[in-house]
């Protein structure tokens, strides 16, 4: 009989360095790619794999991120699959969860009424793909009581991650510490470590048995990487799933093993910009393995005008439906659904998010446009930096971000 599996995504997380796209939402629920939400990466992952029982543990300003999940993913009932967002409940006491490990102790009737023998614990909010059944398949055969994935980066990283250092085995884990200046290479790479993905797989027993005595622990930050996997990993039950080994049917030597923690606006932004080289670095159009998310009634993207240099073109693009470029030059961009881009308008190198307007003869570079900004006719974002930040949010790396339903003075 095949193992039972209950899968939980830990959608509760503020994002407070995405701000402004999280000043009136949760992070998973940040808009990404044009037509997804971050989301719609980690539920598409486990639905290819046939993991159909899934539970998304949400808290911050989660009401996008609830409308999302319940128009958007609906699975068969007559199987008893089923995705669902679930609140703080509050049912060990009058507070919300203190973090992801708190939220899981707090969510423990979820665990009950499933009765799985081994639980997925994914993040929601990084941009990948992953087929996570031979995760599992790995974590069985281990006979761990956690596997945690974990991404090769450079030695000279490893203070920028959550490390796992592991022993002469190469699989289980012998230390797991936060942003080390010290880190050890590993035994077969000597230059590189593994970063943590926050993708964790646990036998049920084990996982319940820890956060529970977490929950005793008045010192304990309640996080799973912080407090529940070092607990682990000091009783000797903790081994690492190398993402490298993880083979994604339809995936391409280019675009094999992407992974990204898109928890910053320059991460963000150039996640995005991975999106539309030629032969991209993270390639949407892996029919193998699609990324779901809602399809709205939009018609297709519309592209009009071909009067002198009044021509409606998109060069280096992701365009997506319900968009008109008219008689603009769009390049290097992504563009959501409902854009409008008007005549002798210049758009480069931006992420212009659903309903975003941009009038006649304005320029746009570098820069991050939330739903419904309209940009006026003749106004500049990205093109004096300094005169920008007097106005918006510009990023260390000097991408310009304007904020949901903001208007853009001329």
């Amino acid at each position: 009989m095949a193992a039972k599996v209950l899968a939980i995504v830990l959608a509760g997380g503020e994002g407070k360095r995405l701000m402004p796209l999280t000043a009136d939402r949760a992070k998973p629920a940040v808009p990404f790619g044009g037509m997804y939400r971050m989301v719609d990466f980690v539920l598409s992952n486990l639905a290819n794999a046939g993991y159909l029982k899934i539970v998304v543990l949400t808290q911050y300003k989660s009401h996008s991120l609830d409308r999302h999940i319940t128009k958007t993913w609906r699975m068969s009932t007559l199987l008893g699959n089923y995705v669902t967002p679930v609140p703080a409940q509050q049912r060990r006491g009058p507070w919300w969860f203190a973090g992801s490990a708190d939220a899981i102790y707090q969510s423990f009737n979820l665990i009950n009424d499933e009765q799985p023998d081994y639980v997925i614990v994914f993040g929601a909010d990084h941009i990948y793909r992953m087929d996570p059944r031979q995760m599992v398949e790995d974590h069985i055969a281990s006979g761990a009581g956690v596997t945690v994935a974990g991404i090769r980066q450079p030695l000279s990283t490893a203070d920028q991650f959550g490390v796992i250092e592991v022993g002469e085995d190469g699989r289980r884990i012998r230390a797991f510490r936060e942003k080390p200046t010290d880190a050890v290479g590993l035994p077969d790479a000597p230059d590189q470590i593994y970063a943590s993905m926050g993708n964790y797989v646990f036998t049920t027993k084990a996982l319940c048995e820890a956060v529970e005595r977490d929950a005793e622990d008045k010192t304990s930050k309640h996080d799973m990487g912080g407090s529940i996997i070092p607990m682990l990993v000091e009783r000797g039950e903790a081994n690492v799933y190398d993402f490298r080994d993880n083979e994604v049917p339809g995936s391409t030597d280019r675009d094999r093993g992407y992974w990204r923690d898109v928890g910053t606006l320059d991460s963000f932004y150039d996640a995005h910009m991975d999106l539309i080289n030629v032969h991209p670095v993270f390639n949407l159009y892996n029919f193998d393995w699609p990324i779901y998310t809602e399809q709205p009634p939009y018609p297709p993207a519309k592209f009009v005008h071909q009067w002198g240099e009044r021509v409606g073109r998109a060069v280096g693009s992701l365009v997506s439906p319900g968009a008109v470029i008219s008689g603009s030059l769009v390049e290097n961009s992504v563009v959501s659904p409902k854009v409008r881009v008007h005549s002798w308008a210049h758009v480069d190198g931006a992420v212009l998010m659903e309903g975003v307007e941009i009038g006649r003869h304005a320029v746009v570079r570098r820069a991050i446009l939330d739903k419904n900004v309209f940009v006026p006719e003749g106004a500049e974002i990205g093109v004096d930096l300094e005169k920008d930040r007097q106005r918006y949010v510009v990023s260390d790396n000097g991408v310009v971000v304007i904020g949901k339903g903001q208007r853009v003075e001329p």
